[in-house]
């Protein structure tokens, strides 16, 4: 578990828990959060750290999206009002791995708003990628953006999401024109690693189609499963280890959630027409 200084009112956790990443914004001695954590024992420490370390008070938390690995610390903080987007319900039962012990409702859905905190305007804009709920957290005054898992580190998470979305998603958040990106999971990037995203989906995109247009499926499921990570990753990126074992879940997802078999099928009826 770290925490980094971001500006003197804003900090970042990121949790051992599939370094799932809360942000804290400071207001004397009060704080809105962007996400809480993927674990209990991660949000702990988070709520130690905050409340009896440094005094303060958790006020609101604002959920970028409504998935368990995002949401642990709601329940720590009975107190602060919970916001999410109205399709939150949506997006915590498509999870895979949901836990409902760290459901908690909102008290607070909306759409879009915007909310003054301290020096910092946050605009929370519904930005569907990867869930239908997802919501970038735009911070003109702090030059950042928080983005939920509509990246992962320098590539996606495809599962359950439909690949056109994500594209979108980032591109909206591209013309947020911030230059640091606090991700889901993992921290904090410079801005190109949006296009360094993209650029991801693109090539893992253009390497699926490719073994779908064949019609030989038989060998489809190995050949999906040994694209590697390096022939999709933008020029002079090093994958982490965590973007690795992500992107061998997107490898089994596209398998098993035949993802790009629409974009192949509507290739080859144009290639015949």
């Amino acid at each position: 578990m770290r925490i980094e200084e971001l500006e003197s009112d804003v900090l970042m956790f990121v949790g051992d828990e599939v370094e799932s990443v809360a942000t804290a914004f400071v207001d004397g001695g009060d704080v809105l959060l962007v996400d809480s954590l993927g674990s209990v024992q991660d949000a702990a420490w988070l709520r130690d750290v905050l409340c009896i370390q440094m005094g303060k008070t958790v006020r609101m938390i604002a959920a970028t999206h409504f998935m368990s690995d995002h949401i642990a610390g709601a329940s720590l903080f009975p107190d602060a009002l919970l916001m999410a987007h109205r399709h939150h319900r949506h997006a915590f039962l498509s999870q895979n791995r949901r836990v409902d012990a760290f459901y908690r409702e909102p008290q607070l859905v909306f759409d879009n708003m915007a909310i003054r905190w301290g020096r910092h305007e946050l605009l929370l804009l519904h930005n569907p990628g990867k869930t239908m709920d997802h919501v970038s957290v735009d911070v003109p005054s702090a030059d950042l953006a928080c983005v939920g898992d509509n990246i992962v580190g320098n590539i996606v998470y495809l599962s359950k999401a439909d690949p056109a979305l994500l594209r979108a998603a980032i591109g909206r958040i591209r013309q947020f024109g911030r230059s640091r990106i606090v991700g889901g999971h993992m921290g904090i990037f410079d801005a190109p690693v949006l296009d360094n995203a993209l650029h991801y989906l693109a090539r893992l995109r253009d390497a699926v189609m490719h073994v779908r247009a064949h019609p030989d499926t038989s060998e489809a499921v190995h050949r999906i499963a040994t694209i590697r990570i390096e022939d999709c990753l933008a020029p002079s990126v090093e994958p982490s280890p965590f973007e690795r074992q992500w992107h061998a879940n997107n490898l089994e997802a596209i398998v098993a959630q035949s993802i790009f078999a629409l974009d192949a099928s509507l290739m080859l009826r144009e290639q015949v027409a």
